[in-house]
């Protein structure tokens, strides 16, 4: 295994959305195995984001299969813009991202921990690649911790609000977590 020191970083935020958040809990614990030698994930969470992990009981998970996780104290607290500014971070993986985040995000309010950090990484030139929720108007379903479905409505409004992101340098829009592994591809050939 590669010095730890030498090892790349990626930085991982996740928002308070359940939406397929065990789907990409388990795509990134694969990314973390295979890259295991060449990268180290730091994982950031929102103050949200804790609640929705805890509440589908993946905290330990995370805890489990990445060396760091953080948790927001405020916008700048663990200090993740900083980091992406100086290019501490290969890339920054929004995944899942509530329509909340994304539209902070597209109106480029910087006032939580990973909102801030989109907007810094977006300054600094360090790619963004984000997963929204709600990225397409109309009707989804999606599981809740107890494996039952729940219907929701994505808005027209949150609809554009990803449009938006996909108009800005720097973002890159992903839609389902099976996208993230060629992210990582792109970045670390297999080897």
């Amino acid at each position: 295994m590669a010095d730890k020191a030498a090892r790349k970083k990626i930085a991982w935020g996740i928002t308070g959305s359940g939406d397929r958040i065990a789907e990409t809990v388990e795509v990134m614990k694969e990314m973390q195995k295979y890259y295991n030698d060449r990268l180290d994930i730091r994982v950031f969470v929102s103050k949200a984001g804790d609640q929705v992990i805890k509440y589908y009981k993946l905290f330990n998970d995370l805890e489990k299969h990445f060396d760091k996780v953080w948790v927001e104290i405020n916008a700048n607290s663990p200090f993740l813009a900083g980091q992406l500014q100086v290019k501490r971070y290969e890339f920054l993986l929004l995944a899942p991202t509530t329509s909340n985040t994304v539209a902070k995000i597209a109106l480029g309010l910087a006032d939580s921990l990973l909102s801030n950090a989109a907007i810094m990484a977006q300054k600094a030139f360090v790619p963004t690649y984000i997963m929204p929720c709600d990225y397409r108007e109309g009707i989804i379903t999606t599981k809740l911790p107890d494996g039952s479905e729940m219907k929701l409505r994505i808005r027209k409004e949150d609809a554009e609000n990803v449009q938006k992101l996909r108009s800005q340098e720097g973002i890159f829009v992903v839609e389902t977590p099976q996208e993230i592994p060629p992210i990582f591809d792109s970045y670390f050939s297999r080897e």
